[in-house]
């Protein structure tokens, strides 16, 4: 086993998922719906508590995973989640009112996420969630980066593409999509960045005035 394969065994072992996320985490495996890793649930966590959140959009519910990690760090934010399936959005109902999140705290929007954005009001948010539709990636973050108010920060999982993103060789709209994001905004003025390798990977983009 490599150095970085041991690294990331050790993390995924160390990383504690509270008892109602690993339970909405077992619903969404079952429905095929594709959660975040809890290592990446834990770092979303860390900065929705680090930036003390208060208003959140999430585009792809997964089941409600990566929300209820969100909320577990900020447990004062109100949620908005994105979803074009029905089922799913229904699979995150159920896991939030189990683990008592007051109805109030989360609103549910269904429908594609390219025609909700656009309706939703621009630098209102302090975190946007960017994971459905990988083909559309570019385009979530672009409306990710004009909801976040000034210091607020879109959150990208699975930017890695699976390790497609580190092989030149690979060339699909995914891989392609995913490297030209990343390129793009780590050369950005507009945006300080960072990406981690933990689990599937994980970009970061908080934005900054510009004078």
């Amino acid at each position: 086993m490599g150095e970085q394969n041991a690294n990331q065994r050790f993390v995924d072992e160390a990383t504690s998922e509270p008892e109602h996320i690993a339970r909405a985490r077992a619903h969404a495996l079952e429905l095929g719906a594709a959660p975040i890793s809890p290592a990446i649930g834990a770092q979303c966590a860390v900065i929705a508590a680090a930036s003390q959140a208060l208003n959140i959009v999430e585009i792809g519910t997964g089941a409600g995973v990566s929300g209820l990690w969100l909320l577990h760090g900020s447990p004062r934010a109100t949620l908005t989640t994105i979803d074009k399936e029905p089922e799913h959005l229904g699979a995150a109902r159920q896991a939030f009112a189990e683990a008592r999140i007051p109805p109030a705290r989360a609103r549910f929007i269904t429908g594609r996420a390219a025609e909700v954005l656009p309706r939703m009001n621009e630098a209102s948010y302090d975190i946007v969630l960017v994971d459905a539709d990988p083909d559309g990636v570019i385009e979530y973050v672009e409306h990710g980066l004009r909801l976040v108010r000034a210091g607020g920060t879109v959150l990208v999982p699975r930017v890695l593409a699976g390790g497609g993103v580190a092989d030149p060789v690979r060339r699909d709209s995914v891989t392609t999509a995913y490297r030209s994001l990343i390129q793009e905004t780590q050369a950005s003025p507009a945006v300080i960045g960072a990406l981690s390798i933990t689990g599937e990977g994980l970009l970061q983009l908080t934005t900054v005035a510009l004078s």
